[in-house]
């Protein structure tokens, strides 16, 4: 996500199989999980009714007894602990005031119990009937409606679109110690899901164009039907969002074989937009090797920050400023990269994935001088931006806490995220190609993008990347993510 400031301070059927749509085309890997989710949204009461249907392999060493999902859209709700927007940006996320959303568990199948709990009823956990061994699957049925917000932020209806970012129950990353839990943050993103394969039936009012990053099938329509019905397979990803607008036009351009679509509305200049989009991932294919994806969409949407990124999808703020959106959609361009192919713990590791996502937007300039945004300048003003946040913090609390590897929910809010997570991320960077060259530092990032694309790596494997191309940078990674270093 770019962080960047927009504007001021009972009896449970399975999913039926829909005739009139194909069906994703190609048998799932059996080391992924499959979710198959139908979905119907109701514009009058701003709800998402959903039924899913999701294969889970146990992919471990050891005997499961009970699966656990993610609850993001309870983040949403009345009084939830961690909520998805702080104090500083609720009045521009919620445009009209407090409103609120929440996920509801209807009913499942395939598991003997469910219950909701979590430290902020964000997990959902299911009791199997009967162990799960190694290499064996279960195959679990979830009911349940989405109430949406009117919040300009993942999940919610914006004033002319409405964003579908985590609608669905994911399952928790399943570690060495069992599945992990993960509360909300406003400060980040603390999404971490394995790739899974998708298989999606989205049914909607007649008026609504859906911008997704994959190709959606349309289902046949009288032409007094009141609603229409996507179809959208996506396999090998992380997640899958969408972005519906009755206002929406399109865009698109072709680059490399992959086609770009351009969902807007607002935008005064949407030619100049597709084009940030078509060169930045055009030069960081050439940079960090080939996008995986067969499309790339980017939405304007209402949100309270620059961007969003998903799998082949970024949603950027249609409240961005004209000399602002090349920043903010090669940030999110470079996501796919750094986040949708190459996974991190965004939870603990923030920087992993939106350091190297802003330091590649300085890339990105650097080879696009007709942007007019010198790297220099661009690394400069981070410099700037976190000397000012370390002086600040060091006067208001003694000192200042600079470790990188820590929890969202360390963060004393966004200023200090920003800062650590992003611009001193930069810095990180800047300084470890300065040490390592330029050869070896793309070297070690097309390594990393092509050894642990479709995995959740961890710093030590980022950092291995660098030292078997030959640059010895190590210490100087360990003396930034662990405050050490002197800036």
């Amino acid at each position: 996500m770019k962080k960047f400031l927009v504007c001021a301070l009972g009896a449970f059927l399975l999913i039926p199989s829909c005739a009139c749509l194909s069906s994703c085309g190609r048998e799932h890997a059996q080391s992924r999980c499959a979710y198959t989710i139908s979905a119907e949204y109701k514009e009058e009461t701003r709800t998402l009714s959903a039924e899913m249907k999701v294969r889970v392999p146990n992919t471990t060493d050891s005997t499961l007894g009970e699966l656990k999902f993610e609850l993001w859209a309870n983040a949403y709700r009345e009084g939830a602990e961690y909520a998805p927007v702080s104090d500083l940006f609720s009045g521009a996320a919620y445009y009209g005031g407090a409103s609120y959303g929440e996920m509801k568990i209807k009913g499942i199948s395939g598991a003997e119990s469910f219950s909701v709990g979590g430290e902020d009823a964000n997990i959902l956990t299911l009791a199997l009937a009967s162990p799960l061994a190694p290499g064996e699957s279960a195959e679990i049925a979830v009911s349940f409606d989405v109430a949406l917000a009117n919040v300009n932020h993942r999940l919610g209806v914006t004033q002319r679109t409405v964003n579908l970012g985590g609608f669905y129950p994911v399952l928790c990353h399943l570690g060495a110690e069992g599945f992990c839990e993960y509360v909300y943050s406003s400060n980040g993103d603390p999404f971490v899901s394995e790739t899974a394969d998708y298989d999606v039936t989205l049914t909607v009012p007649a008026e609504y164009i859906l911008a997704t990053g994959f190709a959606a099938e349309e289902a046949e329509q009288a032409p007094d039907d009141e609603k229409r019905t996507y179809h959208v397979c996506a396999n090998g990803v992380r997640d899958v969002a969408f972005v519906l607008s009755k206002d929406f036009q399109i865009l698109t351009k072709e680059t490399g074989g992959k086609e770009i679509a351009y969902y807007y509305y607002a935008d005064r200049s949407p030619e100049a937009t597709l084009e940030a989009a078509a060169n930045s991932l055009s030069f960081y294919g050439d940079t960090f090797g080939a996008y995986e994806y067969p499309r790339y969409a980017v939405a304007e949407t209402g949100f309270v920050f620059g961007g969003m990124e998903y799998p082949a999808l970024s949603m950027i703020s249609a409240d961005l400023l004209p000399n602002e959106r090349p920043a903010v959609v090669a940030h999110e361009t470079a996501h796919q990269w750094w986040y949708a192919m190459v996974g991190s713990n965004q939870f603990t590791e923030a920087w992993q994935d939106e350091g190297l996502a802003e330091y590649s937007t300085a890339l990105f300039f650097e080879a696009h001088p007709e942007y007019d945004v010198k790297y220099a300048d661009f690394v400069a003003d981070s410099e700037r931006a976190y000397r000012a946040f370390f002086s600040v913090y060091s006067q208001v609390h003694g000192e200042a806490d600079t470790t990188m590897s820590r929890p969202l929910t360390d963060f004393s809010g966004e200023y200090e995220y920003r800062n650590i997570a992003y611009d001193k991320g930069v810095i990180l960077f800047d300084r470890v190609r300065d040490v390592a060259g330029t050869r070896k530092f793309n070297a070690a990032l097309k390594r990393y993008a092509g050894t642990y694309s479709g995995s959740i790596a961890t710093p030590a494997q980022l950092i291995g990347c660098f030292s078997k191309s030959g640059a010895n940078v190590a210490a100087l990674f360990d003396s930034f993510l662990e405050g050490k270093c002197v800036i």
